[in-house]
């Protein structure tokens, strides 16, 4: 383990100085940090590589070797994994955003629970309807202004009248 490492960095120091500099992501400058320490000549063993770094021995030890099968740019891949499938396929979320998008709309977000039970055989949660319409799609339902059941036709049609914005 102490004997100098026999590994050939083929990328010049500037380079990796530059991408040293320009990578915000800190695993990826400890992996950049290490192969500019062999290149430059600062450390030789495993050893001083875990010392300097921070990092377990056998973690350099397999960054090492990605290095060598794969090269740099594999070395510096941040793996990302798609996350869970969304519960509305792509079509129905479509025909939803068409529907949304309509004059009349839904008036509400059980409406749209039901149409989407009924009509595309999509049993959903309202929490996740309402999460989908309101936050993924960003609609808003298509629903007036409450009115008192007190308030008169006549009073409503006097003050549009007599209302100086209007």
């Amino acid at each position: 383990m102490s004997d100098s490492l026999k590994i050939e960095i083929k990328e010049s120091e500037e380079i990796l100085k530059e991408k040293l500099r320009q990578t915000s992501h800190a695993v990826q400058r400890s992996k950049l940090q290490i192969l500019w320490w062999l290149k430059t000549g600062k450390v030789r063993t495993v050893k001083e590589l875990v010392a300097w770094s921070g990092y377990h021995r056998s973690c350099v030890s397999r960054w090492l070797s990605r290095y060598r099968r794969e090269g740099l740019e594999e070395l510096l891949r941040i793996k990302s994994s798609p996350g869970r499938p969304s519960v509305m396929p792509s079509a129905v979320k479509e025909k939803l955003v068409q529907k949304l998008s309509e004059e009349s709309g839904f008036s509400s977000y059980k409406e749209i629970q039901q149409w989407l039970a009924t009509e595309q055989e999509l049993p959903l949660d309202y929490k996740t309807v309402h999460k989908i319409v309101r936050y993924d799609l960003g609609a808003k339902l298509k629903r007036p202004r409450p009115v008192s059941s007190k308030q008169s036709e006549g009073a409503v049609d006097t003050f549009k009248k007599t209302s100086p914005n209007t």
